[in-house]
């Protein structure tokens, strides 16, 4: 008999070791049986210690220390007095018509996450690519179940590019959905739609739960969060609000001829008047006079960025209402359908001094899923994606 703790060292539980068979070869060939006296019948749950017959299953397990090991169960059938059919007795840690254990299965799973690529874990597994790839979804799936919870507080929705679908000749994106509260992926949703959002959200309980959403300025996830969360407040993200303006500009600068030397200060418009050198600022400042579009819009991106560094609900909403006044002046009809919508999203944009809540994190996640469909070399399955997405943003 082999020695009883190497034996407990990598055996199921409920096991016993018979024999050991070391192939240099094929790796390690365990001959084990089950140690129970009776088991009962997965149909109608009756005890039976009749044996009927006995079988062989071969079933692959975790690598020792680097090495194959297979175990060769000799099975037992035992005979049912009520359902008068014989059953083969289970054996805990190897899931009904498997032939690999669970945990082969999960270390499967810690292999593809630390791996350089899958092409290695087929090598040190000895597995084929088709079962690779199943028993790794298949992990991802577990861990995803593990993670589920009811609706945090807080939340964020931003959507990204997926793919270009060749036969529609259109782009696709995904949701998703961020809990700020537990830092962490909370789902991903194929489309940025409402009855797609509705769909692919309605199994998560307690959505009265949620007191904040922070999304970008879309229409979509506006209407979406307003029918969705009844108790929710909807703040407009700042960092989407303040560059609204950064496309007019760069429009009105496609049109400027700059001399040689001005073209440092093209550069200078994008960034903040405060992070600026005082020479940058005079230089800027003569530069702008020449061109009073430009120097308009560069006063509104600055109007607006100055905006956000109010403290308080009722000074802000002060100043965001002289701001709409003074765009109301504006002769740019760029500037007066930014009004509009900044009209449109007036609520949204307030209440971001109440919560001071922000989608960046949502951004880090969504530059995370661009690493994620690089290392994938592109996705074409959408749960595949959404799989491996949560589980490096959990």
């Amino acid at each position: 008999m082999p020695e009883p703790s190497l034996a407990r060292s990598f055996l199921l539980p409920e096991l016993r070791l018979l024999h050991v068979n070391a192939n240099a070869r094929r790796g390690l060939i365990l001959d084990v049986e089950k140690t129970s006296k009776m088991e009962v019948c997965p149909k109608c749950a009756t005890p039976s210690e009749s044996v009927y017959d006995h079988r062989t299953v071969r079933v692959r397990d975790d690598l020792y220390r680097g090495r194959q090991v297979v175990l060769v169960i000799h099975k037992r059938r035992f005979a049912c007095v009520r359902c008068r059919r014989p059953f083969t007795e289970p054996v805990p840690g190897i899931r009904k018509g498997y032939r690999t254990t669970q945990r082969y299965r999960a270390s499967v799973l810690w292999a593809c996450e630390r791996f350089v690529d899958l092409k290695n874990v087929r090598r040190t597994y000895r597995c084929s690519g088709g079962f690779l790839y199943r028993a790794l979804y298949e992990q991802l799936e577990l861990k995803r179940r593990k993670r589920l919870y009811p609706w945090p507080e807080r939340i964020g929705l931003d959507e990204h590019f997926f793919k270009r679908e060749k036969r529609y000749e259109r782009r696709s994106f995904v949701t998703m959905v961020v809990d700020h509260k537990n830092r962490r992926l909370m789902e991903v949703v194929d489309g940025k739609t409402g009855p797609e959002l509705d769909a692919a959200l309605a199994y998560i309980p307690d959505r009265e739960n949620v007191r904040w959403v922070g999304l970008d300025m879309c229409d979509a996830y506006k209407s979406f969060a307003r029918r969705f969360f009844p108790n929710a407040r909807l703040v407009a993200d700042k960092f989407h609000v303040v560059r609204l303006v950064q496309p007019i500009l760069n429009r009105y600068l496609r049109d400027v001829v700059t001399p040689r030397e001005a073209v440092p200060l093209r550069q200078k418009l994008k960034q903040s008047r405060r992070k600026l050198k005082h020479w940058w600022r005079e230089r800027l400042k003569a530069w702008l006079r020449q061109h009073p579009a430009l120097n308009e819009l560069y006063e509104l991106k600055e109007a607006l960025s100055s905006f956000y560094r109010i403290r308080g609900h009722r000074r802000a909403k002060k100043r965001f209402t002289a701001l709409l006044d003074a765009m109301a002046l504006s002769t740019l009809p760029e500037v007066q359908k930014l009004r509009r919508t900044l009209v449109r999203w007036r609520v949204e944009v307030l209440n971001y001094f109440v919560s001071r809540l922000t989608n960046a994190r949502v951004e880090g996640f969504n530059a995370k899923a661009k690493l994620v469909k690089r290392r994938g070399y592109g996705y074409r399955s959408f749960t595949n994606y959404r799989l491996r997405l949560l589980n490096a943003c959990s």
